[in-house]
């Protein structure tokens, strides 16, 4: 016969286990049900449980507080759950053990009771550790291809996440963090007095803390939960991660070499998503709540992060940090990294210099910005530099630099500035290059025109599938800028306007690299024209799943060639020519 312990913790009273055979079984309040758990929280009839040889699963019954799985409500579909994975059902945390095997003995016992909870005192006591370890998840079969994700790790301890809240309860209500955050108090002051508090808090329930917690991480979890990202500060910190995604409260994933994981971490519950989310937009002046139920921040770092809340969002608030590198990249970190050739590289740095208009396009994730920062690092320092972006992002090193941003509506719905505004004003603020972080609208038109008028070298960038989706995207920014003009004019402004398309693209191992370089050369009757210049070929994949390839000249020699020397500026014309056919993998 076939059971599994399932364990009931609520916070300030020692565990329940029970043993439950295979079978569906009901969890509530109510006398009746199998596992009964006798708290306010908790329905009648709450959930399903149902047990089976191949996995364990958990449905809720339509209840008005909901059962939710790693932070995520389930509802009436239901959701599958794996040994040590937490189910919230009201203030209780369940865990389903794995399945184990033993004799049938005796008839099923009666339904167990969870004890009334006692008041809880001040500073409530530290539940006692478990006696079993909890389960890690299931490993990953050895045939699952490359590409799969890794096995989940287990989620945090359901009784060192209670001692977490119990903790930060007592924080907040001996310290206002809050209001002292508010207040003229220096971030150190702030921070030097929470870190106190604490000490002092972990110091009064150490010799009833769980065996195996490090009291040192316990105090700086719960300062990062109280005043600064929470269990998202070591992800910040790990120059291994690009990525994070917070999906809940319950579920952190972070991206690694092109890679998404799934990790162990969550907040301890939705109120501190929304804690950090504010700590995040308030010092930029923006804001998340129902009335701006999205926004578009930045770290002090520069990295870009992007916030999503109820209603829009029905897994909990979500955070998106697209993190920049501590370090300044340049042309030899691309060229090291594998995302261009020297060569490339070179015929970038000599199109900065001759002052080509450069749109580089790609798609969500690709590196555009990445790359037009390392773009950027090629202008003279002699020139006036404007940068135009919703959330500032780029990190310019030359010394004549102008950085605007764009500004959200208050919340009256007024006082917004546009890129489109911005760009309209940088013509008068007497500008050498123009770079636009991303055009995505009708700022496209005014880009245009400031190309077409003078202010040539600019760069930007463009969200487009191929090097001649260019065109065609950029089109139809123009027309979202409200004016009727005839697709004939629009397109002679681009063919007249953009001189380089440089296009990246994220291949299917992670991987970033400019798989094309083209010139746009004019218009053929209505059709733009353009001259493939450097390309990358992949041959395939390796037996790890790595793409393999390589780059190459396609032979075409740019038209402004001979623009090169009465300017100053070697290039070797030898980088153009392609290839022999013995060319190997890169």
């Amino acid at each position: 016969m076939q059971t599994r312990e399932v364990t009931v913790f609520r916070d300030g009273e020692a565990p329940l286990r029970v043993a439950l055979p295979d079978g569906v079984h009901v969890i509530g309040s109510g006398s009746r049900c199998r596992l009964r758990i006798p708290d306010s929280s908790v329905a009648d009839r709450h959930a399903i449980l149902t047990l089976t040889p191949e996995g364990a699963r958990i449905e809720d019954m339509g209840t008005d507080s909901g059962t939710c799985v790693n932070g995520i409500p389930v509802g009436r579909r239901g959701a599958d759950v794996t040994p040590s994975t937490p189910i919230s059902i009201g203030v209780c945390t369940i865990v389903v053990g794995a399945p184990r095997q033993s004799a049938p003995v005796h008839p099923a016992p009666p339904a167990p009771t969870m004890p009334s909870a006692p008041p809880a005192p001040t500073m409530p006591p530290a539940p006692p550790a478990p006696t079993a370890q909890p389960l890690s998840a299931p490993s990953m079969p050895s045939s699952a291809p490359p590409s799969s994700a890794s096995p989940a790790p287990p989620p945090e301890d359901p009784q060192r996440r209670s001692l977490k809240r119990q903790i930060h309860a007592e924080l907040v209500r001996r310290l206002d963090v809050k209001r002292l955050s508010a207040s003229k108090a220096s971030p150190e002051e702030v921070r030097e007095r929470a870190r106190s508090t604490i000490d002092g808090l972990v110091e009064e329930v150490r010799a009833r803390l769980p065996p195996g917690t490090d009291p040192d991480a316990l105090r700086r979890e719960i300062l990062a939960e109280a005043i600064g990202l929470g269990p998202l500060e070591d992800l910040l910190a790990d120059d291994s991660v690009s990525e994070i995604m917070v999906n809940g409260p319950g579920r952190i994933y972070v991206e690694r070499s092109g890679r998404l994981e799934l990790t162990g971490r969550s907040f301890m519950d939705e109120d501190a998503v929304m804690a950090v989310m504010e700590r995040i937009v308030a010092p930029l002046g923006r804001r998340v709540d129902e009335s701006q139920p999205y926004v578009d921040a930045r770290l002090p770092d520069g990295s870009r992060v992007n916030c999503v809340i109820h209603p829009l969002s029905l897994v909990g608030p979500c955070i998106t940090i697209r993190k920049f590198a501590r370090r300044q990249l340049f042309a030899d970190d691309l060229v090291r990294f594998g995302t261009m050739t020297p060569q490339m590289a070179d015929f970038l740095r000599a199109c900065v210099l001759l002052r080509k208009n450069i749109v580089v396009s790609g798609g969500t994730g690709s590196g555009k910005t990445t790359l037009l920062n390392v773009l950027s690092n090629f202008l003279p320092e002699t020139e006036r530099i404007l940068t135009i972006e919703d959330a500032a992002e780029l990190r310019l090193a030359q010394p004549h630099l102008v950085r605007l941003e764009a500004r959200p509506p208050n919340i009256e719905g007024r006082g917004a500035v546009t890129i489109r505004d911005l760009v309209r004003n940088a013509l008068r603020m007497r500008p050498d290059r123009i770079i636009v972080g991303e055009c995505r609208g009708g700022e496209a038109l005014d880009m245009l025109q400031a190309m077409n008028t003078g202010h040539d070298g600019s760069l930007t960038t463009v969200h487009a599938n191929s090097p001649r989706d260019v065109v065609p995207r950029l089109e139809t920014m123009v027309l979202m800028s409200g004016l009727d003009l005839p697709s004939r004019a629009i397109r002679e402004q681009i063919a007249s306007a953009v001189d380089v398309v440089v296009h990246e693209s994220r291949l299917s191992d992670g991987s970033r690299k400019v798989t094309c370089i083209s010139e746009l050369t004019g218009l053929e009757g209505d059709r733009p024209t353009m001259l493939d210049l450097f390309e990358f070929r992949q041959t395939g994949l390796d037996e790890n799943g790595r793409v393999r390839g390589f780059f190459e000249a396609t032979g075409a020699i740019p038209t402004f060639l001979g623009e090169l020397a009465p300017r100053g500026i070697p290039l070797d014309i030898s980088m153009f020519t392609p290839p022999s056919r013995g060319q190997s993998d890169r």
